[in-house]
């Protein structure tokens, strides 16, 4: 049987705008019928994978993302000697290789080669590739279309966040990787709506007559408690590793740190928002996977006295934990998912460190 691990994280923001619209205001989404803030599901993915947690317990097993594998092929084949033309053309070759090529103009008038779509190239991958660059360079005679590709290309190897998030070649679906980790769209559980923050900045050489500020401008934020969901395949990360556990375990580990210290970084310089969770909820097993976000569309601040609770943080554990147990009773005899003692700074109990050793025994044990 699949073994599914899931977490259940909330987090509290200050004031904020960790991920923003095309106007440049905190994303929001109508959930209930209220509005909400909310941070998506690609925004967390890219924290996670630019996370310190993922570049040092993952070190050589993180994949790149980019349209520029040909000027970086071209790059390395003149260092090694090779003419210009030489070197570009063996590198257009080997790049076609995970998707279609455009010249693209430079900003000083000149041209280079660009994928038309980004690329998620294992680090096998790109070592692969440039071994191939280097053979085209030296005029070797090279097999041609799928068995091509067959020599660079890998449907399971080393790269960590490829197998946990996927990827899809357009051109080979044959290469394609299906996502061992779902990551939702993080939403407040109360009410939240974008603000506007009016500012000017003071011209240091203005003389005591010039009263006027030298820049006016404006910036939205937003505050409040999100809920994260996560759900991980551990049977699929597996797989997706080449059978390879003892890294799945590694990686598991890793996202378990990661969640709850790593956030988006949209505005950061301006907001310094730094949030750690208070509330990480951790559960393993064979059962279907199932969000929590139902005990939110009635918003937390419109039944704190029905919870108990005299704050939104407390209120939003509460929701949560409660949703929780009705499904349990409803749908498995009020058996509880197994699962580790929770992460709850409000009161001090449990710890980071218990979270990181569970996913990675689970992952481990699938």
């Amino acid at each position: 049987m699949t073994t599914f691990v899931q977490f259940h994280l909330l987090t509290s923001y200050g004031p904020s705008n960790p991920n923003r619209d095309d106007q440049g205001r905190p994303k929001q989404a109508m959930i209930g019928g209220v509005p909400r803030l909310r941070m998506s599901s690609q925004s967390v993915k890219r924290a996670l994978r630019e996370s310190s947690f993922f570049a040092l317990d993952l070190q050589g097993h993180i994949g790149t993302r980019t349209k520029q594998l040909q000027d970086r092929l071209r790059e390395h084949l003149l260092r090694k000697g090779a003419s210009d033309k030489v070197a570009a053309d063996a590198a257009t070759l080997v790049a076609g290789i995970f998707g279609k090529l455009e010249t693209v103009k430079e900003k000083d008038g000149g041209e280079t080669v660009r994928a038309t779509t980004l690329a998620f190239i294992s680090p096998d991958e790109w070592k692969l590739a440039e071994e191939l660059a280097e053979k085209a360079a030296t005029g070797e005679a090279l097999p041609k279309d799928k068995d091509l590709k067959k020599l660079v290309l890998r449907r399971a190897d080393g790269a960590v966040d490829i197998a946990m998030f996927g990827r899809m070649l357009a051109d080979d679906a044959d290469f394609n990787r299906d996502a061992a980790v779902q990551v939702a769209h993080a939403i407040t559980t109360h009410a939240a709506q974008a603000e506007e923050d009016w500012y000017s900045a003071v011209d240091d050489l203005n003389k005591a007559e010039d009263t006027g500020a030298g820049h006016l401008g404006e910036t939205a934020f937003g505050s409040g408690i999100y809920y994260q969901y996560v759900c991980v395949n551990a049977d699929l990360l597996i797989e997706n590793l080449n059978g390879d556990r003892e890294l799945a375990a590694r990686g598991a580990e890793a996202l378990a740190l990661a969640l709850p210290q790593t956030a988006p970084a949209g505005k950061q310089n301006s907001f310094a928002h730094r949030p750690m969770a208070f509330y990480i909820r951790a559960e393993a097993g064979p059962r279907a996977p199932r969000d929590l976000s139902g005990a939110f569309f009635t918003p937390v601040d419109r039944k704190l006295r029905e919870l108990g609770a005299n704050d939104l943080q407390n209120g939003s554990i509460k929701a949560l934990e409660q949703m929780t147990g009705q499904i349990d009773a409803c749908y498995y005899d009020g058996q509880p998912e197994k699962t580790c003692p929770p992460v709850n700074t409000l009161d001090g109990t449990g710890t980071l460190a218990d979270i990181v050793r569970f996913v990675g025994q689970a992952v481990r044990g699938a």
